[in-house]
């Protein structure tokens, strides 16, 4: 058996800190916190509310945290931001970084001052969270363009899918290919053509909004997501798109012949199961324009 003592120094050892919270946000011990990397004495904080510390909004998340465990008894597990503007008594501005927490949650089987309360152990995953994202980032881009890639497009479009059928908000599709990039690469060799290819990113890139989502689909095929754009408005989109494309890859000429796009374009419809159905509409709809002839869109 550990005296109590010799357990109270083990406690403050912890590298993370460890709070007893009440269930109105108390705190009423803190442990641990030895990791300096990390973390700022916390025994200031004993005898205050959360309330006191952090903003409202980020106050009552740590209170509905601390009542989940309570009533579940299981362990909860969190991951939450904490950053200068969510602590009060420190200025909005500044270049204070938002530090990336892992919250361990369990209730206990006593009470103080006659609340029932958890404990809080709070990990500092910044590091390794910033990590995941460069990652995700990595395996979700194009290299040649730095578009996103068919991967995260896929994942964009589930959730405008999710979107169109809960809340009917329309999302359009404009699928294209570049005509006449094999003559190019014929003609200048696979270098000019991956600078169309660039060129055509870097277009699309400057005429798109914030929302949307521009992906190289493969090789010279491209599609874009258009959220809450109907299939008019989509399409009329890809006619200033088209029009840019003639005009700024005139100077990737080879013989003559230069660089253009054919187009499908099409919106989600309530027929539609999946947005796989959406993507084969617009490619159907790309290929019957190429089979009419290049430089064309077709809607479907």
């Amino acid at each position: 058996m550990i005296p109590s003592e010799q357990m109270g120094a083990i406690l403050s050892a912890l590298p993370d800190p460890a709070f007893i919270l009440t269930r109105s946000g108390k705190y009423v011990a803190v442990f641990g916190g030895r990791d300096t990397r990390y973390y700022h004495d916390g025994s200031g904080l004993v005898g205050q509310y959360v309330s006191d510390v952090v903003k409202e909004d980020k106050a009552r998340w740590f209170v509905e945290q601390i009542d989940r465990a309570l009533t579940s008894r299981q362990l909860l597990i969190e991951e939450y931001d904490l950053s200068n503007k969510d602590v009060k008594g420190l200025p909005d501005e500044g270049p204070v970084e938002t530090i990336r927490f892992e919250g361990r949650i369990q209730a206990l089987d006593f009470l103080v001052d006659d609340e029932p309360v958890v404990l809080w152990v709070a990990s500092n995953i910044s590091e390794r969270h910033a990590l995941e994202n460069r990652l995700r980032e990595l395996s979700e881009t194009d290299q040649l363009t730095g578009l996103s890639n068919r991967r995260k497009l896929e994942r964009d479009l589930s959730l405008h899918f999710e979107t169109f059928v809960r809340h009917a908000a329309p999302t359009s599709i404009i699928m294209f290919d570049l005509d006449n990039l094999k003559i190019i690469n014929d003609l200048q060799g696979h270098h000019a053509g991956d600078e169309v290819i660039r060129a055509v990113a870097d277009l699309c890139r400057f005429e798109l909004r914030k929302t949307d989502t521009v992906c190289r689909f493969g090789g010279d095929e491209f599609v874009i997501a258009l959220p809450n754009t109907d299939q008019e408005q989509a399409k009329g989109f890809a006619e200033r798109l088209q029009a840019l494309f003639r005009s700024e890859l005139r100077r990737f000429s080879a013989s003559g012949t230069a660089p253009t796009a054919s187009m499908g374009v099409t919106t989600m419809e309530s027929s539609d199961r999946s947005f796989e159905d959406v993507l084969r509409r617009a490619d159907a709809a790309l290929y019957a324009g190429k089979a009419q002839g290049k430089d064309r869109i077709v809607s479907a």
